[in-house]
């Protein structure tokens, strides 16, 4: 049986409205804006990327982003995602190794009208061609340029994408609280402290007094709470970016919690 392959060029299309979420980034990614503007938020840091513009994304990143579509028109994007399989052959065949530890954010800005914007750009025609099978052979070509072109303007990103080492144990107080607003499973959490899923749970309570989806409601809640009656922030514009899944669940707890719905306190 053939295996199924991997979707490693991917084409973004969304007309007259924009689209909020999260996601969690396993590999790689070098993204390029066609059209449109594209917001990416790590928790600490928010950049808006526009029409030309490219970024790279870190594996294992809990990212929240928004696309806006231009007036009377669609927003449109362009990825390249590099799994540890792809990497791991790349570093073999060109002989590249890591020197040291690089610290990274969760994505950055690259140099635009780059000889990678221009390549990235020169994808878009592709994109049926890509749709269709047994362009597997094509799809690896334009990887691999994509990659050897993304080092020869930032070399030092070599030091992150050949290191394929999981994430290390880290501070479990200030990793929670920084990120306590993504909606992803608790052994995502677990995973990206170097802990698994039962290491997790022990730790937290030991740290917490509390089991993490208790902690991580009333945390929630108690940043709602403050948006609402400090900042004056619309019900409608927080539930989401707090990791409520819908805006009744949301309105209940939140009730539950206060002893009056978010409406209410927006009155008082």
């Amino acid at each position: 049986m053939t295996a199924k392959r991997k979707i490693s060029i991917r084409y973004s299309c969304y007309f007259n409205f924009s689209r909020a979420g999260e996601q969690f980034s396993p590999t790689h990614t070098i993204g390029y804006v066609v059209s449109g503007a594209f917001e990416l938020n790590d928790g600490k840091t928010t950049q808006l990327y526009k029409k030309g513009d490219v970024y790279f994304c870190k594996r294992n990143s809990l990212l929240k982003y928004a696309k806006e579509p231009p007036e009377n028109g669609e927003f449109r994007s362009i990825s390249i995602s590099f799994d540890e399989e792809f990497l791991r052959r790349i570093g073999v065949e060109y002989n590249f190794s890591i020197d040291n530890d690089f610290e990274l954010p969760a994505f950055q800005s690259l140099p635009p009208n780059s000889i990678l914007s221009h390549f990235m750009e020169s994808l878009a025609p592709y994109e049926q061609v890509f749709n269709e099978a047994d362009n597997d052979d094509l799809l690896m070509v334009k990887q691999k340029e994509a990659i050897l072109l993304l080092l020869q303007i930032k070399p030092e990103l070599k030091n992150v994408l050949f290191s394929f080492a999981d994430p290390g144990k880290i501070d479990l107080e200030d990793f929670m609280n920084q990120n306590f607003h993504f909606n992803v499973q608790l052994i995502r959490f677990a995973y990206l402290t170097g802990r698994s899923l039962s290491t997790f749970k022990r730790d937290f309570e030991k740290k917490f007094n509390t089991t993490p989806s208790r902690w991580l409601l009333k945390r929630r809640l108690q940043e709602a709470y403050y948006l609402l009656k400090e900042k004056g922030r619309a019900v409608t514009d927080i539930y989401l970016d707090l990791g409520f899944e819908d805006l009744s669940h949301f309105s209940f707890a939140f009730k539950k919690q206060f002893g009056l719905s978010p409406s209410e306190l927006k009155k008082a």
